[in-house]
């Protein structure tokens, strides 16, 4: 990522990214981001992450992440998928 508010907010949340070795997590995808932190982020990093690229585009990565396959719809825990597909169905667009 080239973004440095997004370089910043990606070492704020490091401890999310346990599984991508420290000097790759600033090289992470926005749908990698976007992801990691619907799931596991807590409001405040969502919010800011909202912010960041806005709501429209990562509703726009989380259907297309989501529509891919069943198996990639599955890396969403069932509660965060239908919580950000109404909210997304709501504010998005």
């Amino acid at each position: 990522m080239s973004n440095p508010e997004i370089v910043q907010f990606i070492r704020e949340n490091s401890s999310l990214f346990w599984h991508i070795p420290d000097d790759k997590k600033e090289e992470i995808s926005k749908e990698v981001l976007v992801e990691t932190i619907l799931n596991y982020g807590d409001m405040k990093a969502v919010v800011r992450l909202l912010n960041l690229l806005g709501i429209n585009e990562v509703a726009d990565i989380f259907y297309s992440s989501t529509a891919v396959s069943n198996r990639r719809k599955g890396n969403y825990h069932e509660l965060t998928l239908n919580f950000f597909t109404h909210l997304f169905r709501k504010y998005a667009h």
